[in-house]
C-alpha cells in the first residue's frame, strides 16, 4: 500500500478524493483553507471558492440534494455565519453524502474566538466525528459520507488546529466512485413549510436515537486496557497529549462525539474509581460523562482556554501547577504589516486621530497596533459597516460630531459587506467607508474571490468591482485611489473627513506578494534630519539608526511611500 506524509487538512482532501466526493465548496479562513486547495488538485471534483460559508454550505447542500457526494469546510467562526442553513439541512437531509468540514482553532492563532464546535453538533442534531491525526482524518471523511447516507442527514467533522496543520503517515486507497442519483423533486423532504417542517422534526429525532445506537458501537470510540484504578477519556488531538502523560492509564478515546455513545462510556466507567476527560476549550465530554452520573477530573484542573499540550497535563500528577515552559529571553516580535503593504498607506493618513474607525477582519486588523492606532474594532466578517451605522446614529443623538469611518478588505466586503453598504444607503448612514483592495483574499495566503476574475479551479470569470457594486446600491460619492500616493490621497480624504457625508473610498494596489519588486529606496544621510516622519508609516524597512532613518534593502520592495513622507527629500 502507498503512503503518504499529511497534514490533516490534506487528509481530509484525499479521503474526499477516495470516497468519490464530486463538489466541494469553501471560503478561506485559518486553519480550514489547504482543504479546498488540497482538493482542488483532484480533477475529478469540482471545487469553489464561495463568496461566504453560508453560500457554501447551501451550495454544497444543493450538490447533495442532487445525489453527489459533497463536502464544504469553513473555521469554526464560519459555522456560525452558514448556521441558518446547517440547523435546515440537519431537517431537510440528504441523497448523496454531505460532510461539513468546521476547524477550530484552540488558543486563537487567528481568530477572534476559540468556540467549540462541538456543540453545533448538539444544538442542531447533527453527528459529529473528531479525528485526532491525518489517518484518522482521511478515513472519518470516508466514513462520514457513508453514514450520512445511511441515516440521510449530515455529517460535521470537527478538525482543530493541530490536527489540520501537523503531519503523520497515511495509508493511501484509490478513489471509488460513487453513481449520481440527479435531483428528483421532493417538496415535503426540502421545502421547510412548516406543515413539512414538523414531520421532518419528528424524522430527525428518530434518526438521533439511531444514531446514539451507531455511536455506542462506533469502531473509531476505542477502549485501551491499561492501568485499573485511571480511566482517562480524550478525543481529538487532546488524546495524543494524554497518551504522553498517562502511558499506562487505561484509555476510552473517543471519535464519534455527538450522538454521545452513553451505554459504552457506561459500562467502561463503571470499572473505575478515578476518571480524567482531557479536552480543548469547553468540558463538551465532561459534560456527557457526568449527566450519567459519574464523577470525573477535567475541568476544574485544564483551562477553559488556549490549546492543551503535555506540559499543562502535568497538573494531574503534580500538586503544583503544570510545569512552565521557559523561554530564551528572545525579544518581541510584535505583528507588523509587510514592508511596503498598501494598506499601510491609508492607516498612515488616518492614524492617531479622534475618529471612530469600525474595523473588520484581515491583514489590515493590524492597522489597530502601533504606530497607527487606526481602528477602534474587529468583531466579525463585514461588522464594520453595520457596527459604524450603529455609531452614527447614536452619535447624532448627542452632537458628537466626530468622522465616522469603516475599514473592510476587498475578499471580505464580497463575503458579507454588501448587506452593511445598504443598510448604510437606505437608512441614510453618513460613513465614509473604505474598501481596502489588494485583490486577494491576503490573510490566508491568496486566494481568489469575485474581484479577481479568477476561479479556485483557475478559471477565467467575471471581475467585479467593488465600486460597481456600491454605485449600485445608491453610494454616489465614490473614489478609487492608490493608496500609495499619500500625497494626492490627502487631500480628498481630508475633503471627506470635513464634510461627514456618506462616501466611499476604494483603495486598489495589489498585495506585495502578487506585484514585482522595484528598486529599494535609499536615505540620503546628508539631507536626513531624523525627524522620523517616515517611522511613522510603520514599514518593517525602515528603522533609525544614529539619528538618522535607515532603509533595509533586503526588505524594502519600492513602493515609495517613504519618498511620500519625507519632508526634506532625503529618501532617494
Amino acid at each position: 500500500m502507498n503512503k503518504a506524509l499529511l497534514s490533516g487538512n490534506e487528509a481530509v482532501a484525499r479521503g474526499a478524493y477516495e470516497a468519490g466526493c464530486q463538489v466541494a465548496c469553501a471560503y478561506p479562513g485559518t486553519p480550514s483553507t489547504e482543504i479546498l486547495e488540497e482538493i482542488s488538485k483532484y480533477k475529478e471534483i469540482y471545487c469553489e471558492w464561495s463568496v461566504n460559508e453560508k453560500v457554501a454550505l447551501e451550495v454544497a447542500l444543493g450538490a447533495s440534494l442532487a445525489g453527489a457526494r459533497s463536502l464544504c469546510a469553513m473555521k469554526h467562526v464560519g459555522l456560525n455565519v452558514a448556521s441558518d442553513p446547517l440547523f435546515s439541512s440537519a431537517y431537510i437531509g440528504v441523497k448523496g453524502g454531505f460532510i461539513i468540514v468546521s476547524c477550530d482553532d484552540p488558543g486563537m492563532h487567528s481568530s477572534q474566538n476559540e468556540q467549540d464546535n462541538r456543540f453545533y453538533g448538539l444544538f442542531a442534531k447533527i453527528p459529529v466525528l473528531s479525528p485526532s491525526d491525518s489517518q484518522e482524518a482521511k478515513d472519518l471523511v470516508i466514513r462520514g459520507f457513508e453514514i450520512s447516507e445511511e441515516f440521510d442527514i449530515p455529517v460535521i467533522l470537527r478538525m482543530t488546529t493541530r490536527v489540520s496543520h501537523c503531519k503523520s503517515v497515511v495509508t493511501l486507497g484509490e478513489r471509488k466512485e460513487k453513481e449520481i442519483k440527479g435531483y428528483k423533486k421532493e417538496v415535503s423532504k426540502t421545502n421547510l413549510l412548516p406543515q413539512f417542517a414538523k414531520k421532518r422534526h419528528i424524522l430527525l429525532e428518530e434518526k438521533i436515537e439511531k444514531l446514539k445506537e451507531y455511536s455506542n458501537n462506533f469502531p473509531y470510540n476505542r477502549f485501551e486496557k491499561g492501568r485499573d484504578d485511571l480511566l482517562v477519556i480524550a478525543d481529538g488531538v487532546a488524546y495524543q497529549y494524554a497518551k504522553e502523560i498517562f502511558s499506562d492509564a487505561s484509555f476510552l478515546k473517543l471519535t464519534m462525539v455527538y450522538p454521545f455513545p452513553d451505554k459504552l462510556v457506561k459500562e467502561i466507567c463503571k470499572n473505575y474509581k478515578e476518571i480524567i476527560v482531557v479536552e480543548e476549550v469547553d468540558p463538551f465530554i465532561e459534560l456527557m460523562v457526568k449527566s450519567l452520573g459519574f464523577k470525573v477530573k477535567g475541568k476544574d484542573y485544564l483551562p477553559k482556554t488556549d490549546e492543551l499540550n503535555p506540559d499543562k497535563l502535568k497538573v494531574f500528577i503534580k500538586k503544583e501547577a503544570a510545569v512552565e515552559i521557559k523561554s530564551d529571553n528572545l525579544p518581541k516580535r510584535p505583528p507588523a504589516l509587510c514592508p511596503g503593504c498598501p494598506h499601510i498607506g491609508t492607516f498612515y493618513l488616518l492614524q492617531k486621530k479622534d475618529y471612530v474607525i469600525s474595523g473588520d477582519i484581515g491583514c489590515y486588523t493590524l492597522g489597530a497596533l502601533a504606530p497607527h492606532y487606526a481602528m477602534d474594532s474587529c468583531v466579525c466578517m463585514g461588522a464594520s459597516i453595520t457596527l459604524a451605522c450603529g455609531i452614527e446614529k447614536v452619535n447624532k443623538k448627542i452632537n458628537d460630531q466626530r468622522p465616522i469611518i469603516a475599514i473592510i478588505g476587498d475578499s471580505t466586503f464580497f463575503h458579507m459587506g454588501i448587506p452593511g453598504v445598504l443598510n448604510m444607503v437606505y437608512n441614510k448612514s453618513d460613513i465614509i467607508l473604505f474598501i481596502l483592495d489588494n485583490q486577494t483574499t491576503g490573510m490566508t495566503g491568496h486566494q481568489d474571490h469575485p474581484g479577481t476574475g479568477k476561479t479556485l479551479m483557475k478559471e477565467k470569470t467575471k471581475r467585479i468591482l467593488p465600486e460597481d457594486i456600491v454605485r449600485a446600491c445608491g453610494i454616489e460619492d465614490v473614489y478609487v485611489l492608490n493608496p500609495y500616493k499619500i500625497k494626492e490621497n490627502k487631500k480628498i480624504i481630508d475633503k471627506l473627513l470635513k464634510e461627514k457625508k456618506q462616501a466611499v473610498v476604494v483603495m486598489r494596489e495589489p498585495c506585495i506578494f502578487l506585484k514585482k519588486r522595484e528598486k529599494p529606496k535609499e536615505v540620503d544621510i546628508e539631507l536626513c534630519t531624523g525627524c522620523k516622519l517616515c517611522l511613522r508609516l510603520g514599514c518593517p524597512a525602515i528603522s533609525y539608526y544614529d539619528n538618522k532613518a535607515k532603509i533595509d534593502k533586503n526588505f524594502c520592495i519600492g513602493c515609495g511611500m517613504c519618498i511620500e513622507v519625507c519632508p526634506k527629500g532625503a529618501i532617494k
